[in-house]
């Protein structure tokens, strides 16, 4: 957790209005005691009107407030839509902390700025992402293999519908509009490939992992798929990825 983070999540603890002793703040934050005696002290230093002293607890004068949020149109419109897509296409996990993260944003705004969350005329239908879709467990299962960099291995479906079974470093997931594809080093045709995700048929995560090595990382994917995107491309052609 970034610094600046963790200050934030201090104040907001201290918010509440009971005492939290430094053990309490160290617990829930995962950090030492010194650590937030520390950062208290930093908070004091800068104008934060925290009450209390180590050994017996800290708390938030009464009067004090954190400003609210502030947002134009545009932002608020950008966060209700991202939000609303991850719940569309994005996994379960991803798909409940982006609702999370919304009521975050909403309970600090001011009611005037609230009310154009729910105004934002833009949405993002899911027709082919039900919830009980089995590619969203899919895509949930590959982003923590990608995240810990652990092999995979699928029985993939191709557009011919020949299966074939395949040893994977996930690289990357790419979303197309209505369909995501991930980005792997093929251990068996020892080159990058991208597979449909709602193509494969089954998924296994192992407990190996691998080291991007020079090569085979998501970077040498873009800088080969843009190579090969400009020496084909017809003037005003653009990429973006």
């Amino acid at each position: 957790m970034r610094r600046a983070d963790r200050l934030f999540r201090i104040v907001q603890f201290l918010r509440a209005g009971r005492l939290q002793t430094a053990r309490s703040l160290a617990e829930k934050l995962s950090v030492s005691h010194r650590t937030i005696y520390r950062d208290v002290q930093d908070l004091q230093l800068s104008g934060v009107p925290i009450e209390g002293e180590a050994g017996v607890g800290y708390t938030l004068r009464r009067d004090y407030d954190l400003p609210p949020l502030m947002f134009d149109s545009r932002e608020i419109t950008a966060l209700v839509l991202g939000s609303r897509m991850v719940v569309a296409w994005g996994d379960t996990e991803l798909a409940s902390a982006a609702k999370d993260a919304l009521r975050k944003i909403e309970a600090v705004l001011t009611p005037e700025l609230r009310n154009r969350i729910d105004a934002v005329p833009m949405y993002a239908p899911a027709f082919a992402m039900r919830k009980s879709d089995s590619t969203r467990t899919t895509l949930e299962l590959l982003r923590g293999a990608i995240e810990k960099c652990r092999l995979v291995q699928i029985d993939y479906r191709d557009a011919s519908e020949a299966v074939t079974q395949r040893t994977l470093r996930p690289m990357a997931l790419l979303f197309w509009g209505q369909v995501w594809t991930l980005v792997a080093w093929c251990e068996l045709r020892d080159d990058f490939r991208s597979f449909r995700a709602d193509r494969i048929q089954h998924l296994a995560v192992l407990e190996a992992t691998f080291t991007p090595e020079r090569g085979q990382r998501y970077e040498d994917f873009l800088a080969r798929f843009k190579k090969s995107f400009s020496e084909q491309a017809a003037p005003g052609d653009t990429l973006t990825l």
